[in-house]
């Protein structure tokens, strides 16, 4: 499209580079996380957001806790150097997997994580530290690979002329680059399609009006926002005609969790015939969670839902609730598109078909 890639997260060797969500559109700005303690706060406070970016920079604060830890070491004869470069990569774990609990891709990052650091097990202090560093930034390059498959996959679903409601965002600012859901809308465009993209502003952090539309222009897609209460009023008027959405975890028979008020979108999409895709990688599949009533739903700070930047926008003292997820039941989502291709129902087999073998030796 004639403008650089968009990188949410990278690694720059002795810290973290993530763009901080929470100042655009107005602002695209750069927070260089330089400690554990500053990437966990870069995820719990949204600077950083999106499954697949939040377990990406999860894994790069541990290679940032082991590259600490081995630096502080540097020039000690002491040979506690390995020991306490594993120490500082178990706290790390600990502090980053305490900060959002819904996103499964926050956990998956940190045990792919923990798994190499137990395979450099013995190799050394500096080893130790390149080895997690190394794997960090193979998981971003392998999360570009995978927003880019299923753009490929998910982009054939997408016709000519077609109206897709987006909710939330699942663009490149929710992954390292290109986006899960997004990504299909994009490999469409790509493809030459004319679509026009409805975009949901998703209340109460906009998302939506903030960030997908902000992306949206500037991939040049022809779009309009609208608020989310807009959605089955544009559906009854033909103006719709698919939904695509990502997810932050998906249970092992098809039940999607994302952002607030998908569901509704989904009950919306049903009454009126619409298709309801799911976008998102294999990696936010949870096999051990069987259906949606067992995945975790953050409550975030209800002053998120009465404030607006730090204005009010309902009386003082009033009581509010901000569940930041809700869950989608597999019988209302038409296919979840993944990097395998795209899956339809049942959903259950079909997740299973394509579930990832475990690492040898692991259990699970």
């Amino acid at each position: 499209m004639g403008k650089p890639e968009i990188k949410t997260v990278e690694w720059h060797g002795d810290s973290v580079w993530l763009i901080d969500q929470t100042l655009l559109p107005a602002q695209l700005a750069i927070v260089k996380c330089r400690t554990v303690a500053q990437v966990a706060h870069a995820i719990k406070s949204m600077q950083v957001r999106g499954a697949p970016a939040i377990g990406v920079t999860a894994a790069m604060g541990v290679a940032l806790a082991a590259h600490l830890a081995a630096s502080a070491c540097a020039g000690h004869r002491s040979g506690n150097g390995e020991a306490a470069v594993h120490a500082a990569v178990d706290a790390a774990c600990r502090e980053l997997g305490v900060t959002r609990p819904t996103a499964v891709n926050l956990f998956w990052g940190l045990e792919r994580m923990r798994s190499v650091a137990e395979e450099l097990r013995g190799t050394g202090t500096e080893a130790v530290a390149a080895g997690l560093a190394a794997a960090a930034e193979q998981l971003a390059a392998e999360d570009e690979a995978t927003c880019r498959a299923m753009g490929r996959h998910g982009a054939a679903l997408i016709t000519d002329g077609d109206g897709v409601l987006t909710h939330c965002n699942a663009g490149a600012l929710a992954a390292v680059t290109y986006g899960t859901a997004l990504g299909v809308v994009r490999a469409a465009h790509e493809a030459g399609r004319d679509i026009h993209v409805w975009v949901d502003e998703t209340r109460p952090f906009l998302q939506g009006a903030r960030l997908t539309a902000w992306e949206l222009q500037q991939l040049g897609i022809d779009s309009t926002l609208i608020t989310d209460n807009m959605a089955a009023h544009f559906m009854s008027q033909g103006r719709i005609q698919k939904i695509v959405v990502g997810a932050d975890r998906i249970a092992a028979n098809g039940d999607v969790a994302n952002k607030i008020g998908t569901y509704a979108l989904a009950v919306l999409a049903a009454h009126h015939g619409i298709p309801f895709y799911v976008g998102a990688p294999l990696s936010t599949v949870d096999w051990d969670v069987p259906d949606g009533a067992a995945i975790p739903i953050e409550q975030r700070d209800p002053d998120e839902v009465t404030h607006l930047r730090g204005a009010p926008l309902a009386p003082d003292g009033m009581a509010a609730a901000h569940p930041a997820f809700d869950v989608t039941p597999h019988t209302l989502i038409s296919a979840i598109i993944t990097e395998a291709g795209v899956l339809h129902p049942p959903l259950a087999a079909s997740l299973a078909a394509v579930r990832p073998a475990a690492p040898a030796g692991d259990a699970t």
